[in-house]
């Protein structure tokens, strides 16, 4: 399989030409949810292999933990490559698309399975490197060390400068949801903690007296991950930049988003695919971002209960929920998948 660059997926230049039509924050436009009800529950993965020919993968929850291939995900991806299977990686992570690909086999995968990925990361740094030149951002980021690290997210901006007074910042960059990072290079560069945000939420005693100073200047933010919440190795949550992003429109800020739940992030997989939307499922295990943007683009979606929404339903890690617990879960985010799986396992 040809493996595509990052150049090959970015989205069409016109996408990204006025917020308010073509890349609604979150608050401002939600993916409509299904026009049915119904959907099927599948005891294993293997229900959906002929019934698509393109599978379009969210990675953390899905495939993998950060840390290693969650059980059976590799050698599902693995049989559906066998089975001339098209597949391809649609992730709200903030590392690009290149890195992404190179964790894989650290992680249990062969990146030769696949079509190539869609990071938001990768899109959100394209955006900067065509509005931000010689610009100064102040960086929420994660802390050092990191792999990859923050640097090299940087690096594909273009020429940014990194302040960490609001005073002199042209924009906020969200790219993590641990420090306020200053100008240097790792580990000599100041990273002002954000408090409990990562493991809590709490935003009342750094995040949000900051954002409020930025909502007072007016500065714009770019969120290179919108995710809201992600389930670590050890089954803890973890609060993401998604949160940070929302809070700010909530306080009035205005603020670009990449990745899911918006449309045209979809729509570029199922161009790279190159199969009738009727042939492709989106797999993932976020109501917010997975099925709302599959069900905003017109194709199937499969729920994945084992991930971030497992606590919710309060079922046991590879087991279905109840069709009450599930009908309960889609009525509270007004999304409903067209199927709901265990885990990626067949």
């Amino acid at each position: 399989t040809t493996k595509l660059t990052s150049y090959q997926l970015s989205l069409p230049a016109a996408f990204f030409c006025r917020q308010s039509d073509l890349l609604p924050t979150m608050t401002q436009s939600k993916p409509s949810s299904s026009s049915s009800s119904s959907f099927e529950v599948h005891s294993s993965f293997a229900d959906l292999v002929d019934r698509y020919d393109g599978f379009i993968l969210d990675q953390f929850g899905v495939m993998h933990n950060g840390t290693h291939g969650l059980e059976g995900a590799p050698e599902c991806v693995k049989e559906l490559h066998s089975k001339g299977k098209k597949l391809i990686i649609l992730s709200n992570s903030s590392s690009s698309t290149k890195a992404c690909l190179a964790k894989l086999p650290k992680l249990g995968f062969d990146p030769t399975h696949l079509a190539g990925a869609v990071t938001s990361g990768e899109e959100a740094s394209h955006y900067i490197a065509k509005h931000y030149q010689h610009k100064k951002a102040l960086w929420i980021t994660w802390k050092t060390p990191k792999s990859p690290s923050p640097l090299d997210f940087l690096s594909q901006c273009g020429n940014v400068d990194i302040t960490d007074t609001v005073e002199d910042a042209d924009f906020i960059l969200v790219h993590g949801a641990e420090v306020l990072r200053g100008p240097g290079d790792d580990g000599t560069a100041q990273e002002t903690s954000l408090g409990s945000f990562p493991t809590t939420g709490d935003m009342k005693d750094v995040i949000d007296p900051l954002l409020q100073q930025c909502q007072e200047r007016n500065i714009p933010m770019v969120c290179a991950n919108p995710d809201f919440i992600m389930v670590k190795p050890d089954g803890s949550k973890g609060h993401m930049p998604g949160k940070i992003s929302r809070r700010y429109e909530e306080l009035g800020g205005t603020c670009v988003s990449f990745g899911k739940p918006h449309v045209p992030h979809f729509e570029a997989c199922v161009r790279e695919l190159n199969l009738p939307k009727d042939k492709v499922v989106h797999v993932g295990d976020s109501l917010h971002h997975d099925v709302a943007g599959a069900n905003g683009t017109g194709i199937a979606s499969a729920f994945v209960v084992g991930g971030v929404h497992r606590e919710e339903l309060g079922c046991e890690l590879g087991t279905v929920p109840t069709k009450d617990a599930l009908e309960t879960l889609f009525s509270k985010y007004q999304e409903v998948p067209t199927h709901v799986v265990p885990m990626l396992k067949m």
